[in-house]
């Protein structure tokens, strides 16, 4: 009964400890993809087939459905793998919809024609390669008219991460921010595109003032699966146990994981 959640390294950890807590009845498959990270430097070529190895591992394991929880990898190979890939009884799913749901104020499965919203201008922090894709304007743009988005790539961030180098992504972090801010003074909403980024959430909150809602990703994740995979039990896969998979060096990405989430993790080799 497991589901996959993949990411390119530890960012995914964010949508990992949300959907646990909303489905604690759940195994969950954890892959990331440690010796290829960050995703967001690479070409779309290269994101689409390392995406699709990872999520061919995690069906070994035992997911019939696996959630890309990396915006890159949702931005870049995610609409390829659904169109000519993804075999029958199989379902792979992005993390873009139910944050475009949620700032738009639609429910799951809404496919009436876009309409005006609430909000009207909206800042979207992401990697350089989710922001050159434009998919987060492309998905918007079914839903909402009227929404001016202000990208901004957020080169450096996730690799400070990564690196557990948390007082340069804070830096960097304030830095994109400014910059943002120098396009787009008063974002009424920002958005952040990258599941690496709620790890640094706060900080992202007090660079942009209290007048703006930020939209994070991992709750938002969780309750749309809950709701998925209620309306479709059959999707449960028949893997029986969690299991944390890397690319990278499984103690060194073990102890990264085990300071984010603060309780112990432990990966295995991919």
């Amino acid at each position: 009964m497991a589901v996959g959640i993949f990411d390119s390294g530890l960012g995914g950890l964010t949508v990992l400890d949300a959907v646990s807590r909303r489905l604690p009845e759940v195994p969950f498959v954890y892959f990331g993809d440690n010796a290829h990270t960050p995703y967001g430097v690479r070409n779309a070529e290269d994101v689409y087939g390392l995406t699709t190895h990872a999520v061919e591992r995690m069906w070994d394991e035992g997911c019939d459905m696996v959630i890309l929880a990396c915006n890159t990898a949702s931005a870049a190979a995610l609409r390829r793998m659904q169109e000519s890939w993804v075999p029958s009884g199989k379902r792979v799913l992005g993390v873009f919809v139910p944050l475009i749901e949620a700032l738009t104020e639609r429910q799951w499965g809404d496919n009436s024609p876009p309409r005006e919203v609430e909000v009207k201008n909206v800042a979207l922090f992401a990697t350089p390669a989710t922001v050159s894709s434009r998919a987060f304007q492309r998905e918007l743009a079914f839903r909402a008219i009227g929404v001016d988005v202000e990208a901004q790539a957020c080169g450096g961030v996730v690799d400070a991460i990564e690196d557990g180098d948390l007082i340069l992504a804070e830096a960097l972090v304030r830095s994109h921010v400014d910059a943002l801010k120098r396009k787009m003074p008063m974002p009424q909403a920002a958005v952040l595109g990258c599941t690496h980024y709620p790890l640094m959430e706060d900080i992202f909150r007090d660079a942009l003032g209290p007048q703006v809602k930020v939209y994070s990703q991992a709750n938002l994740v969780a309750e749309s699966l809950a709701d998925y995979l209620q309306r479709h039990p059959g999707m449960i896969g028949e893997g029986q146990k969690s299991v944390f998979l890397t690319t990278g060096d499984p103690a060194r990405v073990s102890q990264r994981a085990t300071q984010f989430l603060r309780r112990k993790i432990e990966f295995t080799a991919a």
